[in-house]
């Protein structure tokens, strides 16, 4: 039985980290640096308050969140807008790059 768990273990090990190494994150640095960056910074860590830190979020909320602004399921005119160009690999490729960022935290004293 013990076998059959870290078996099971494994193959979600690799099947996790075989999503990671099929995106194409220099794909993803490149449309962040011609679209995205303007509002959520190169690394996903805005500046501005109105636009949320992508750094560090999980992988598959942001693939979601991006296919639901796509879709019209998630209204926002800006996003609606620039997610309705992306195709299904430029959202793996966004979300796995993004996912992949440095959470930067500030302090508000």
């Amino acid at each position: 039985m013990s076998r059959f768990f870290l078996g099971v273990v494994t193959a979600a090990a690799m099947l996790a980290s075989g999503a990671v190494q099929a995106a194409d994150l220099a794909a993803a640095k490149k449309k962040v640096s011609e679209v995205c960056q303007a509002c959520h910074g190169m690394d996903g860590n805005s500046q501005v308050p109105d636009y949320p830190k992508l750094a560090g979020q999980n992988q598959d909320y942001l693939a979601k969140a991006l296919r639901d602004y796509k879709s019209g399921a998630r209204k926002d005119p800006t996003m609606n807008g620039f997610a309705g160009t992306l195709t299904t690999q430029d959202i793996d490729n966004l979300a796995a790059y993004f996912s992949t960022q440095p959470t930067v935290l500030q302090s508000r004293m």
